[in-house]
């Protein structure tokens, strides 16, 4: 559907939910997606602590975070297509209480081996509610109404790295790692038990597309066809990868290379999280006046500037200049992946889940191949990890410039 048709909502008053639930529906599918930042940012305050307890390595230890990223890339590769066929409620079922059962095997893995290896399937539960969220907004909207409800939902998503963080480390004051892991098995539970009572069908079987393998792969060969769709992808993706070079690194910057405590780094990436969360809302009421793409570009080179920014304040080894680059680095993201949703999905209704499905693998994999990059070096400096996010950002904005530039058509 076209971006001219801005504010279309598509409304299935059969399946989909009624207007006055429209807002819980929003809680609901954030939580979802909010699985993907608990799983990964609760227990970052605890990564030197595992590594002495699992007499590991930094970059072992970051290891966790890549397998659980690779995971949740193949949990929505598979998933997202499958959700097209089958409907949206019953993979998010499937996927929260699998989410809830490895969260308690992690709590009781014995090294970091078992620990990595049992992340791969903590990340594939995790990516299937994430990846089924997004198609239920697509089966629900379109275009710039689209790009508002994803600011919305990022509204959500945000505040989980903001509270992860913190929550890990009130967990950490009572209990060794293992217990966040209790905590996110209890989290999962709780989710399984609302999206039975609350989650509505929103894809009606009319409207879900044939069985078997050969239409996924059909559908597959479409999306990337579409120029626009790759461009717009392949950004998301590489923005993502600088986002967790950012995650998988902070917690030994700020804590290793400068000094700071649990607490103080919990307070630190709340407040740059919170700086996500304000600017996507602030995107939601630019959307209205303002084209995606553009506010897109523009967020973009905001972020390209603040890596660089980074970069030069870890070669000079100076806090007060790698703080507030990360500050606007993140608060750029909060406008930059709603854009990117929104314009990638848009004009793909018909394979919504599949086209979810392969933007949510390639930011995972991304994410995954950044994260033990920015150990690979150690962890007595920022270099690393600045490094990576001004690749990556310089190379999301380049995509979109040139594979999704306007006059990219579909072909």
């Amino acid at each position: 559907m076209a971006m001219a048709e801005a504010d279309q909502v598509r409304t299935h008053t059969d399946r989909g939910p009624e207007r006055g639930s429209l807002l819980l529906l929003l809680v609901l599918l954030g939580s979802l997606t909010a699985i993907g930042p608990l799983a990964m940012d609760m227990y970052l305050p605890a990564f030197p602590e595992m590594a002495a307890s699992l007499s590991a390595s930094p970059a072992q230890v970051q290891l966790t975070l890549t397998t659980c990223l690779a995971g949740m890339a193949v949990g929505q590769f598979l998933i997202g297509p499958l959700s097209d066929r089958w409907g949206r409620r019953t993979p998010v079922i499937i996927g929260t209480v699998g989410f809830a059962l490895f969260s308690l095997l992690c709590a009781v893995a014995p090294n970091a081996a078992t620990l990595t290896a049992l992340r791969l399937g903590q990340g594939f539960t995790g990516g299937m509610g994430v990846v089924v969220s997004r198609a239920v907004v697509r089966d629900l909207f379109s275009g710039a109404a689209a790009a508002r409800y994803y600011s919305r939902l990022t509204l959500i998503f945000g505040l989980a790295p903001i509270a992860a963080p913190s929550l890990g480390s009130l967990v950490l004051r009572f209990s060794s790692w293992r217990g966040i892991f209790v905590v996110l098995a209890t989290l999962g539970a709780l989710l399984t038990l609302l999206v039975v009572l609350r989650l509505p069908e929103t894809l009606p079987p009319q409207r879900r597309s044939a069985a078997g393998l050969r239409p996924m792969a059909r559908a597959i060969r479409v999306l990337a066809a579409d120029r626009l769709y790759v461009g717009y992808t392949l950004a998301q993706g590489l923005v993502f990868a600088a986002l967790f070079a950012y995650i998988s690194g902070s917690s030994f910057v700020f804590q290793d290379v400068f000094g700071l405590s649990e607490a103080t780094y919990s307070v630190v990436f709340g407040i740059n999280s919170l700086g996500f969360v304000a600017f996507s809302q602030l995107n939601g009421a630019l959307v209205t006046r303002r084209h995606p793409r553009r506010l897109l570009v523009t967020t973009l080179v905001v972020g390209v500037l603040a890596t660089l920014a980074l970069l030069g304040g870890a070669l000079v080894g100076s806090l007060l200049l790698v703080a507030p680059a990360l500050l606007v680095f993140t608060s750029s993201l909060g406008m930059v992946q709603p854009n990117t949703m929104a314009l990638a999905l848009d004009p793909h209704p018909e394979r919504a889940g599949s086209a979810s499905a392969l933007l949510g693998t390639t930011q995972s994999l991304a994410g995954a191949f950044a994260a033990p990059l920015v150990g690979l070096a150690g962890s007595g400096t920022a270099l690393p990890m600045a490094t990576v996010m001004l690749i990556a950002m310089g190379t999301a904005l380049l995509a979109v410039l040139t594979l999704a530039r306007p006059s990219a058509r579909r072909a």
